[in-house]
Parts: structure tokens; C-alpha cells; sequence
């Protein structure tokens, strides 16, 4: 796919980029550059390999779900101002 000047600063428009006359030529070749490789990456025959997540294979190591901390609930709502049935009590702040 080959792009012109025109099409640079459409795109430039499109993504609020200012590129001024001097940059669209060389923006112009980066493009066309990307594009280019584009092009050869999509021409390469794909059939029959599976896809992948990641290009390694790695496994997370996981630790064992167990429980860490105790349950501090009572002491925390003793703290509290006010409580009722396990629910902190605010203030109303808005009418």
C-alpha cells in the first residue's frame, strides 16, 4: 500500500498531530516503512500454527490460597462510634 502527502496530513489531521510540509516527507517514508513490513508479516503462511498468548512458555507460579489474617470485625466495630446489626453508622452528609 503506498500513501502521498495528502494522506500523511489526513492522518496527521485524523490523529491531531501537527506535522508541518518539511516532516511529511520523512513521516511519509516512516509510514510507508511500517506499512511495508505490514504487508511482509501478513504474506508469511500461517496455516497450522496454533496461537499463542505469550511468545514464551511461561507458568505463573501461584501461591496456595490460605487464609493469612484473622478475622478482627468485633474489634473494629467496639471502635466505632456507632454500629447496628454489623453496619457502620454515619452522619448524613447530604439532604
Amino acid at each position: 500500500m503506498s500513501l502521498s502527502s495528502s494522506d500523511v496530513k489526513r492522518i496527521a489531521h485524523l490523529a491531531r498531530i501537527e506535522v508541518s510540509d518539511e516532516e511529511v516527507e520523512e513521516t511519509l517514508k516512516k509510514l510507508s516503512g511500517i506499512l511495508g513490513l505490514i504487508e511482509q508479516m501478513q504474506a508469511v503462511d500461517t496455516t497450522g500454527i496454533a496461537p499463542m498468548s505469550h511468545s514464551q512458555e511461561v507458568n505463573q507460579r501461584l501461591r496456595e490460597d490460605v487464609v493469612t489474617k484473622t478475622n478482627q470485625r468485633e474489634l473494629f466495630q467496639s471502635l466505632a462510634p456507632s454500629v447496628e446489626d454489623g453496619l457502620y453508622l454515619v452522619p448524613k452528609v447530604i439532604e
